[in-house]
This record gives structure tokens, sequence and C-alpha cells, in this order.
């Protein structure tokens, strides 16, 4: 049998062993971080080191390491936050390709808590648009400025420590979504000028289930969870001991394996090289801005990405769709439809995101179903387009 091809590193990063077996002798202590007998006081020690692990990942401060049931749960949390150095929140500046972690909730916001919600533009290439962002920082009102450091659909990279010093230089707070950058690119709270930052265990290699907030000294949320003291009062519920172990391990490697990322690039560049040879017709997203290294975002015209995915699974090959949700269903993604991109081109969107395990060989597997794949279907494509 065929060894299958995973080339959605993006969506999860398969459990590091270590994090297995780690994980797996902590779920046998037995303690509860908030127990005060030596089992407890044991598993309170793991639960620290695994916080001083997460803070030194980000530069962030080991006490400000809120842990979470996910990063989706720790983009909500961030979203909670009403109290910058200028006073009261009542207004949240957010880029357009935010993920739905973050643009979901807003709606409640607005509709519940008075709180005023300003999209910004990106560019074709989707950067962050730097003037409109200024431009709504003239407001002298403090703001919650959210902007990903890195787009999960398009790789792209915003430029994060330019917009942190505008949003500090206003007395406004900056949250990042960093949960897609964690990993592949250096990440330093205090040279990016980040005042909260959320991450996700699954993508660097840790299990799923499992994320953080952290926040700088002083910063005030109003947490989403109640019932219990853990996490400083900030989120109750028993710790996810063994995941939150993991997670920190997982950080460490991580950092470890920071300097080699970059190589993927190579692979990555290579894959669109023989895309734009085999496809002409092809269109590469965000392909002349800084990105990261290991993401490729492309699409044909008139091709429904739905079934190029099904296709390519029954070939042994596992991507996404560039607009992929949680509930599996293929839609159109409003990252590209905020970068401009045309109608018929946002159905057919294939998301290539890589990881230390793929190889040359892979990516010729991949070009060769995707030749297949679209062999098959031209005859469907100009029949109906006959009709």
């Amino acid at each position: 049998m065929t060894q299958r091809v995973y080339l959605d590193h993006n969506a999860t990063v398969p459990i590091r062993p270590e994090v297995l077996d780690t994980m797996s002798e902590v779920l046998q202590i037995g303690g509860n971080a908030s127990s005060v007998h030596a089992e407890g006081r044991k598993a309170r020690q793991f639960l620290e080191i695994a916080r001083e692990n997460i803070a030194t990942f980000v530069d962030g401060e080991t006490g400000g390491v809120i842990f979470t049931g996910g990063g989706t749960e720790a983009c909500n949390l961030a979203l909670q936050t009403r109290k910058a150095p200028k006073g009261v929140i009542r207004r949240i500046l957010v880029s357009s390709i935010e993920h739905a972690a973050v643009l979901a909730p807003l709606d409640d916001l607005t509709e519940n808590e008075d709180i005023s919600v300003t999209h910004l533009p990106v560019s074709e290439q989707g950067v962050v648009d730097l003037k409109a962002l200024s431009t709504a920082l003239e407001d002298p009102s403090p703001a919650l400025v959210v902007v990903m450091a890195a787009n999960n659909e398009t790789g792209v990279i915003q430029p994060i420590a330019e917009i942190g010093a505008m949003v500090r230089s206003h007395g406004s707070l900056f949250f990042c979504d960093a949960i897609q950058a964690a990993g592949k690119i250096p990440l330093s709270m205090e040279d990016m000028n980040i005042d909260i930052l959320s991450l996700s265990a699954h993508k660097i290699g840790g299990a799923a289930g499992v994320g953080a907030l952290v926040v700088r000294d002083g910063i005030v949320l109003k947490p989403l969870l109640r019932g219990g003291g853990q996490e400083l009062r900030r989120r109750a519920g028993t710790e996810n001991l063994a995941g939150c172990v993991g997670f920190g391990l997982a950080a460490r490697l991580a950092m470890q394996g920071l300097s080699s990322y970059s190589n993927l690039s190579t692979l990555r560049d290579d894959l669109e090289s023989q895309l734009a040879d085999s496809f002409p017709e092809i269109s590469i997203f965000a392909e002349n801005t800084h990105r990261l290294s290991n993401t490729s975002c492309f699409a044909l015209p008139d091709m429904r990405a739905e079934t190029m995915v099904m296709s390519l699974d029954l070939a042994g090959i596992a991507v996404s769709s560039g607009a992929a949700c949680s509930s599996g269903k293929v839609t159109r993604s409003h990252v590209l439809e905020a970068m401009g991109v045309s109608h018929n081109l946002l159905e057919g969107t294939i998301r290539i995101s890589l990881g230390h395990t793929n190889t040359v060989s892979d990516i010729h597997q991949l070009i060769s179903a995707l030749k297949s794949h679209v062999d098959i279907s031209q005859p469907k494509l100009q029949s109906a387009n006959r009709i």
C-alpha cells in the first residue's frame, strides 16, 4: 500500500513522539494542580514548568500565560479586554482576514456590549492597510487592535512590530493571533509590541484541545468561564495537565527547530514552479509578498475545491481548501474575497502546507495527482461551458 502524503500542516501538525511520551507519563501522576497535598503540588510543579516554556516561546511573562481549551477559546477570551492605558475600550479595529475564532464573536460584542467594530482592509497581496489603521487610530478613544501574525490560508506575514508600535503610541492595546505563525517564525511580544497573544498546541506538535493566551502585566480580561479560581481567576476549570505539559514541551522543541523551518521555502518554491509549468492558467495567491515558508495557496479557474480535495484524498494526498472550516464544509474564503480575488477562482482554491517530513517526492506525487484530476474534469467543464 502506498504511504499517504500529508500536506495539511496548517490544519494540524502530527503530535511529536516526545510530546506523546511525556503526556502519557503525566497522565499517570493523578494529581490536581489546585490541590495542596503532595500529588497536587507535583502536578502544580509540572504545570508551572509548562507555563514557563510557553512564556519563553513568545518572549512573554510567565504570570501572563493563561491556559485554555484551545486556540479558539484563547481568541474569544482576548476579545474580552476592556481597559487600555488611555481608558475603557469601546471599539475594536480588526483586520478583514482574521480567523473565524476572532470574527465570529464580534457580532455579539456589538449587540450586547455597545462595542463598535471597524474592519481594516488589506492589499491584493493580503497585507493590512497601515494607512487605514493609522487613520482609525487618530480617534482619541482607546481601541483593541486585532491583527494576526500570519494568515492560515495564504501564509501572508503581517508587519506586526510596526503595527504594535503604532498601536502603543496611541495608548491602545494590540492583540495578535499568533496561532498559525508559532513555530514558523520568531515571536517576541517585547520586540513586536504585542500586548495579548494567542497560541494553540496542535499547530506546533502538541495535542488538540489546549491553547494559551499570553498577556502583558496589568491587562484585565473579563473571564469567559467562571466557577473556580484557576489561572489566577482568569479561566475557571481544572487545567488539562497532560495537554499543558505537552504544549510546553512542543513549544520548547519548536524553538529548537525554528532556524531550520525556513528551509521549507525551497520545497514550497519548487512546488509553485512545477504548478506554473503544469498549469499556465493557475493563480498563486500572495506569491509576491512575505509568507510563511511552508504555505502555498492557489486556484485554477472554474475548478471546484471540494472535488479536488476529495480527488486528491482518494489519490492518497491530504490537502485542504483555502477556506476549510471546523465543520469540514468547503465555503468561499473571506480572506481571498478581502484580497479582491475574482469569483471564478474563489471556489477552486487549494492550500498546501508543508512540514519537516515532506519531500520532493511528495511534491511530484501531488503534481501528478492534480494533472490527473484536471484531465478528468476538463471535458466536463468544456461541456458545461457550451451549454
